[in-house]
């Protein structure tokens, strides 16, 4: 490319903006912009961005003066063409905007920070006549520092609003505003030292040694360099300036001086924060027959089917199907995506195999920092001996720019996790990943003991294959699951709490035996509400139509929704009754009652509340598995895949509450739910039990997990599903409109429907309130679309696009911001 040749670039802005922008490419970065790199620009009034560019070429905008591009970021493409065309994919289908797409998609490491700072103005003369007090303590700041972060403004005054102080300095013309672009990813680095080349002859070193020797300040120093000479017995010359202080329990200072007598000379080495050096340990099991059997079938069906549903029981052994499977992939020099619902599972099973393959696998989810993840982003982008061939993660691993991908792994398909609910994007990165192997025709396989029923669907019409593993590893028999009757203990009151006599019965059979216990409460806290006993008043969020729920820990009235949080009341504020009382129960409150029944029992719990730090579920996990607890109370976190070997009961405490919950999907859900935890139970040549306890044990739901008889279960839904018009017969897509106001939200969410139903006809649902009509503040409505699945989507998203953009432009509701999920879970 010529200096001449007047270039340009449409790049992606990451913010929700419908098209690409253009921007003029200086005539000095010719040479050095390509599709794929990150630049930074200008967009908006003052608003600086991290985007990249898409395409170069030599038309300039027509509708607009295309602004200079404010500097090339990268030396090489980080977004790769077939990632865009994923990212574009994802656009498209999920009715969203590519810059949205790109938000999600790029680690925030990869994005850069704009640095806000202040210096004199250069036809400053120095009068400050004109300025107060705290002006003036600003502009000689300013003088004596050259240049300050605005931020800093507010540390020098003592005062947080500084702006009408910042906004009456450039008026004066005291002061001007500059940006600075900073990287937000900092490589780690480390410092090693390597004795002066000098006493590599050995005179020279006899003598350096005699000299320490002799002075007694000098016997530090002379301790660093013994230190140093054992550790290059490894032949390695240059050493970490940590290993070898910790080696010789030498002061820094020491070292130092020899640094500053230059016997040391010392460098700076980027090193990376995630590998190990680990090589894997053990070698591959052998698979059992059964497992054998689904090998080769799986291996088989991929000739024919590049998607493959692997439903096995729990404990049937599926992740050793997936090893072999992966074993293959390596060996043709493939990279293998391998997707957990959950970041709990990764810790469990990247362990698991780490002993396998080492350090060829890379772990990339949400509480990694954001340095971790860019490492990671560069790793797997790698086409050397440090690349990762194996990544593990959350759906937004998907994103990753994989070289050579050969195979998708979708762990626990089922769960609903795999969904992104907000912000957009809201894909479903089960359904993402099928159409990302697609592009790089790689193969796909599903695994689950309760397979969703649109995938269960999917291998029964051939879209998947289908292969099925009946048998637990070892022939260990399914748990024995039993019910705990609640309306009957309740009317004989042998209820203890919210613990029937039957599961606590149980339980003490299960600690005789040394073994441990889980209890299973889809509800974290310690209890959802507070009632006034007089007049029924519960206390409300001031900004969702939610209850508040109890955390006895943190002694808070929390919202779940928005995080609004209030000491509990005193008395009612309705009636001024002082008689409040707690009812239902969550995590925290089985976990505070448990401890008082049994008060020498080892108790923890897992649910959102306890793991919210990076380590935290390994924590609970590894202390779990070394036997340091004797019952584990949790929400679905410990429903979903995890393996140990001395469970040997499962109380589920409140099965009436998932299967009375109102969506078309709460039976499935509850049975899944019921399965996967009951599953925990008897693992290891053990039969464990599972005690369900609720008011109604002759639900054909709780039969059906009694039985584990998941093709019964599938096929009452499914004829359900198909009269009612709702998955996998027809997709959905659903609609919510948000406001302030209650009457412009209705408004608009009716106005929306009348243009749907004039191309859509009576496949339009709606308006009507959503389960919680309120949510921060802000009245929701819901419009529902039901399309039949041989509709042309290409077609189908056309005319919504248009209808939303028309929408956003009309005066009356473009205040109403609408919202988008297709395909909702």
């Amino acid at each position: 490319m010529g200096d001449r040749i007047t270039l340009f670039a449409d790049v992606i802005v990451p913010i929700p903006v419908p098209n690409l922008y253009t921007y003029r490419i200086p005539a000095d970065m010719n040479e050095f912009i390509a599709v794929g790199v990150r630049v930074a620009v200008k967009f908006g009034k003052s608003g600086y961005y991290t985007a990249i560019v898409r395409h170069i070429h030599e038309n300039p905008p027509k509708a607009y003066q295309a602004r200079y591009i404010e500097a090339i970021i990268d030396d090489a493409p980080v977004v790769l063409e077939h990632q865009f065309k994923f990212w574009e994919w994802i656009a498209n289908y999920y009715i969203c905007n590519i810059g949205e797409v790109m938000n999600a998609a790029l680690p925030s490491g990869l994005k850069l920070d704009f640095e806000h700072f202040i210096e004199i103005h250069p036809d400053f003369d120095e009068d400050y006549s004109e300025l107060n007090d705290r002006a003036y303590l600003v502009a000689e700041a300013v003088m004596i520092q050259k240049k300050i972060k605005l931020k800093d403004v507010q540390e020098i005054l003592g005062i947080k609003t500084v702006q009408p102080i910042i906004k009456d300095l450039l008026s004066k013309k005291v002061i001007i505003l500059s940006d600075e672009l900073r990287e937000k990813y900092k490589p780690k680095t480390e410092s090693f030292v390597a004795i002066n080349s000098l006493y590599n002859q050995e005179e020279q070193l006899h003598e350096l040694l005699d000299s320490l020797q002799s002075k007694k300040a000098a016997q530090g120093q002379l301790e660093v360099v013994m230190g140093y000479l054992h550790l290059r017995q490894s032949g390695i010359d240059l050493i970490s300036k940590k290993d070898l202080l910790e080696f010789c329990k030498s002061k820094v200072s020491s070292l130092n001086t020899l640094i500053k007598k230059e016997v040391f000379v010392t460098e700076t080495r980027e090193i990376n924060r995630l590998s190990t050096g680990a090589e894997g340990e053990i070698e591959i099991k052998s698979l059992t027959e059964d497992q054998q059997i689904a090998y080769e079938k799986i291996k088989n069906d991929f000739i024919e089917n590049k998607s493959v549903l692997l439903h096995g029981v729990t404990s049937s052994g599926k992740t050793e199907i997936y090893v072999k499977l992966i074993e293959d992939c390596l060996n043709r020099g493939e990279q293998v995506l391998y997707m957990l619902p959950e970041i709990a599972l990764t810790t469990q099973l990247i362990s698991r195999l780490h002993k396998y393959f080492g350090d060829r696998i890379g772990v990339y989810h949400s509480r990694f920092s954001q340095n971790e993840r860019v490492e990671v982003w560069n790793r797997v982008s790698q086409d050397n001996a440090d690349r990762f061939d194996i990544v593990m993660g959350a759906r937004s691993s998907l994103f990753l720019p994989f070289q050579n991908l050969g195979l998708v792994i979708i762990d626990e398909e089922h769960e609903n996790t795999f969904k992104q609910y907000d912000p957009a994007p809201r894909y479903h990165a089960r359904d993402a990943a099928i159409v990302l192997a697609s592009q790089h025709s790689a193969n796909v396989i599903l695994g689950s003991a309760t397979p969703s029923l649109e995938s269960y669907w999917n291998a029964k019409n051939d879209k998947f294959s289908l292969v099925e593993l009946n048998r637990r590893f070892g022939d260990v028999r399914m748990p024995e699951i039993l019910c705990a009757d609640l309306k009957k203990e309740n009317r004989e009151k042998t209820m203890k709490s919210h613990f029937s006599s039957f599961l606590l019965q149980q339980l003490d059979e299960t600690l005789e035996r040394k073994e441990q216990a889980i209890f299973f409460q889809n509800r974290r806290g310690y209890t959802p509400m507070w009632v006034c006993e007089d007049c029924g008043w519960v206390p409300q969020c001031t900004r969702c139509d939610v209850s508040l729920t109890y955390h006895k820990q943190a002694h808070l009235l929390t919202c779940h929704y928005c995080g609004y949080a209030t000491h509990p009341p005193k008395k009612c504020d309705a009636c001024g009754s002082s008689r409040l009382q707690m009812k239902g129960f969550g995590t925290e409150k089985i976990e505070d009652e448990l401890q008082i029944i049994y008060p020498d029992l080892r108790i923890s719990r897992m649910d959102l509340d306890t793991t919210r730090a990076k380590s935290s579920y390994q924590n609970i996990i590894e202390a779990f598995d070394n036997h340091e607890i004797d019952v584990l109370i949790g929400t679905q976190m410990v429903s979903k895949g995890l393996d140990f070997d001395n469970v040997g009961l499962v109380g589920i405490l409140n099965a009436d509450q998932m299967l009375n919950f109102p969506d078309f999907r709460s039976f499935e859900r509850a049975y899944q739910l019921m399965v996967q935890v009951s599953g925990r139970a008897g693992r290891k040549e053990k039969r464990g039990k599972v005690v369900i306890q609720t008011f109604n044990p002759d639900h054909w739901i709780i039969r059906q997990v009694i039985d584990n008889d998941y093709q019964t279960m599938y096929n009452q839904e499914i004829f359900e599903r198909k009269s009612y018009s709702y998955p996998p017969f027809f997709r959905l897509i659903e609609f919510t409109f948000k406001h302030k106001d209650k009457d412009t939200v209705r408004a608009g969410a009716e106005m929306f429907a009348d243009q749907l139903k004039k191309v859509f006809k009576n496949r339009v649902y709606g308006p009507q309130d959503p389960l919680i009509a309120r949510i921060n503040n802000y009245y929701l409505k819901t419009v529902m679309l039901k399309l039949e699945r041989e509709l042309s989507v290409t077609k189908v998203r056309e005319q919504l696009g248009d209808m939303i953009t028309a929408f956003n432009a009309d005066s009356k509701t473009k205040s109403v911001r609408i919202v988008v999920d297709v395909d909702p879970v």
